[in-house]
């Protein structure tokens, strides 16, 4: 089968085992809700995506990205806008698509027109506007476009890839091993625990505070996030800023150490199923918005909290950082 000729923009995600990669959803909201969704657990993954409006399932046991884009070569032929997410395996698949369909790739977008698509580089300090006057495959990264708008129920199809090219020289998966959660991509993160200005006291170490809270969030099992106060304040780095500015998460658990709930952290925030807010005013949004809300010092909790799971900050001056390990 091939995707219908009234469809110019698609977004192809790959799943394993029913799980959504970074990006899924947003590159989905990009292409104005088409979407293939090609892996193993493909019904599964796309019962997820609530910004999905017409959805084509290819599913197959693996997703070695030579054979996979030879087999999606056909299928996707006639769309002139194949996005894909910037998760390890969609930036594996998206070169090996393009030269199987003699097209540009565009890698990094954050945004996507028919005529345009912007890209960003040097840790997002420029910002490129590329025109585009033919068809193109593009990568899109996480956390460029905030919540995803969800949609009506969407309509599915079963797609089967038509004569399989004889498979060649291929990558091959070896094992597939967890991240740890301080080096996990935040939007990946089933647990979070987030810092915000109401975690430093006037005239604190901001630095050595995010330090003890990435610590912290560590023995919890849980990766680290922040607020823009503390990102610009230069207490963390901004790959672990929430928000419409910053990274869009939705964690099973999120813990909010001093953080108010301003609405461009919220907006990011997703839907998380459990929230618990550390702070000394009951009323503003993130303790509203709490399944537990903690009406205490945040530094005081963290700090007790420190020396009950028996952990202390690793000794420097710099900001957190993330890994960047595929």
């Amino acid at each position: 089968m091939i995707i219908p000729a009234d469809i110019q923009v698609l977004a192809v995600v790959v799943v394993r085992d029913g799980e959504l990669p970074a990006g899924a959803e947003e590159t989905v909201a990009e292409a104005g809700g088409a979407a293939l969704v090609a892996g193993s657990g493909t019904s599964e993954a796309a019962g997820r995506l609530v910004s999905a409006r017409r959805v084509w399932l290819h599913e197959r046991s693996g997703v070695a990205p030579g054979a996979l884009a030879g087999a999606l070569t056909h299928v996707v032929a006639r769309v002139d806008m194949v996005l894909l997410p910037a998760s390890p395996d969609g930036r594996d698949l998206a070169p090996r698509l393009a030269a199987s369909l003699d097209r540009v790739l565009l890698a990094g977008a954050v945004r996507c027109a028919p005529d345009e698509v912007e890209l960003t580089r040097l840790d997002d300090r420029l910002s490129l506007r590329v025109a585009v006057d033919g068809p193109v495959v593009v990568t899109v990264r996480p956390a460029g476009r905030g919540k995803a708008e969800p949609a009506p129920a969407a309509d599915v199809t079963m797609v089967s890839a038509p004569g399989e090219p004889e498979a060649g020289p291929d990558a091959e998966s070896v094992a597939v091993l967890q991240p740890e959660p301080a080096a996990a991509d935040l939007a990946e993160a089933r647990r979070i625990v987030g810092g915000g200005g109401g975690l430093v006291p006037a005239g604190g170490d901001g630095v050595a505070v995010m330090r003890l809270l990435a610590a912290v969030a560590a023995a919890l099992e849980a990766s680290t996030g922040a607020t823009r106060v503390v990102t610009d304040a230069g207490w963390m780095s901004y790959d672990r800023q929430i928000g419409t500015t910053g990274v869009a998460v939705n964690p099973e658990l999120y813990v909010a150490f001093g953080i108010s709930g301003a609405a461009q952290h919220i907006s990011g925030l997703g839907t998380p199923e459990h929230v618990v807010s550390v702070n000394t005013d009951p009323s503003c949004p993130m303790t509203l918005m709490a399944d537990l809300g903690i009406l205490a010092d945040a530094p005081a909790v963290l700090a007790e909290l420190a020396g009950r799971l028996g952990v202390t900050a690793p000794p420097t001056s710099r900001p957190v950082e993330a890994s960047h390990a595929r």
